[in-house]
């Protein structure tokens, strides 16, 4: 009898601190930017600088691992359907909490209509995909990895230059710098738009076929 095939752990493990790191990092955005009420009172611009410092960094952290989970999973042969399920909500949650974290402070309503675009696509994405469970398989598309690595590195953006004080930079590139990162956040929107309508299109094109029927041998 062949033995039981035991995957490498270290790949899921990844992604569940991806998940993890998303929550933490959006609550610490959240207290630098009053959500904890009394407790958010008692913080001075270097507190709320170094909690932006600590959400940014968090982010980077946890967005790498998108990356060095599945290569090592896909190197060890240690892909497992827990994997394949907790990766994508894993990324939803860490980009949830990032917009919802940047649109906490107030300064960046001019993203406000992209990074709401982004969140619609990827719940209604979700109901989809629940939706048709079991009646067509929706495969995560090469360019819907692209759409999540742009969206990681458009958010990066706003978080850098939420922190651009903390660090200490000229503040004669701020303005241009947010320019960027705004065209990101809008490209983002822009690929994440042209993804999902694939998803949509293709649970149309598949549902409308028509059924075979498979007839018993006489």
């Amino acid at each position: 009898m062949t033995p039981a095939h035991h995957a490498n752990p270290i790949p899921n493990i990844l992604t569940g601190i991806r998940l993890f790191a998303g929550v933490v990092m959006f609550l610490i955005l959240a207290g630098a930017t009053g959500g904890f009420g009394p407790l958010s009172a008692y913080l001075d611009p270097d507190d709320q600088f170094a909690l932006y410092r600590a959400a940014f960094w968090i982010f980077v952290v946890a967005a790498s691992t998108d990356w060095v989970d599945g290569y090592l999973a896909r190197r060890w042969n240690a892909t497992t359907r827990w994997g394949a399920i907790l990766d994508p909500i894993a990324d939803k949650i860490l980009v949830t909490g990032a917009i919802l974290g940047v649109l906490t402070s107030g300064s960046v309503p001019q993203i406000a209509i992209p990074c709401g675009l982004i969140l619609f696509r990827e719940f209604a994405v979700s109901a989809l995909r629940e939706t048709v469970a079991g009646k067509v398989k929706l495969d995560v598309t090469l360019l819907a990895k692209w759409k999540t690595t742009l969206q990681m590195v458009a958010l990066g953006a706003q978080l850098l230059a939420r922190n651009w004080d903390g660090f200490g930079w000229d503040l004669d590139y701020i303005d241009q710098f947010q320019l960027v990162a705004d065209t990101l956040i809008w490209a983002a929107a822009f690929a994440t738009l042209w993804t999902g309508w694939q998803y949509f299109d293709k649970a149309r094109r598949e549902m409308n076929k028509p059924e075979v029927v498979k007839l018993d041998p006489l």
